[in-house]
């Protein structure tokens, strides 16, 4: 989420050229980075085609307007670092959608700074799964 001018999440240019062509292609869409499999590539959904846990936390939005969640666990372990979705090209057999494109969506981090990580102490928590209406 965004925190005065404090990120969780952000995209590289490369990849979000690549996600506004999925989004071209497939509508609306998702991030979802889970502690299965490879735990460095997050897996990118047709909005509402995967479905959110309750506990998931949700880091913000990137490029347009696309959410992006990680569950608790992950959450948990990165809670101290900016995640920055890059892509590189890739053979993959993953079920994310820029698979077919021959490239594949990864994370890129870095900690956060003391000043960086006190705007993040200080605001709330950011949204869960179980937070989501509708």
């Amino acid at each position: 989420m965004r925190t005065g001018s404090v990120t969780r999440v952000a995209i590289t240019e490369a990849a979000a050229d690549v996600l506004q062509g999925l989004i071209s292609h497939n509508g609306p869409v998702m991030f979802h980075q889970s502690s299965c499999g490879d735990g460095s590539s997050p897996v990118c959904y047709p909005l509402g085609e995967f479905r959110v846990g309750a506990a998931d936390v949700m880091l913000g939005r990137v490029f347009p307007d696309t959410p992006f969640w990680i569950t608790v666990d992950q959450y948990e372990h990165w809670r101290h670092t900016h995640l920055t979705v890059d892509v590189i090209p890739a053979r993959t057999t993953t079920f994310s959608l820029e698979a077919p494109e021959g490239v594949r969506f990864i994370i890129r981090s870095r900690l956060f700074t003391d000043a960086e990580a006190a705007v993040l102490d200080a605001a709330p928590a950011p949204p869960r799964g179980a937070d989501r209406t509708g």
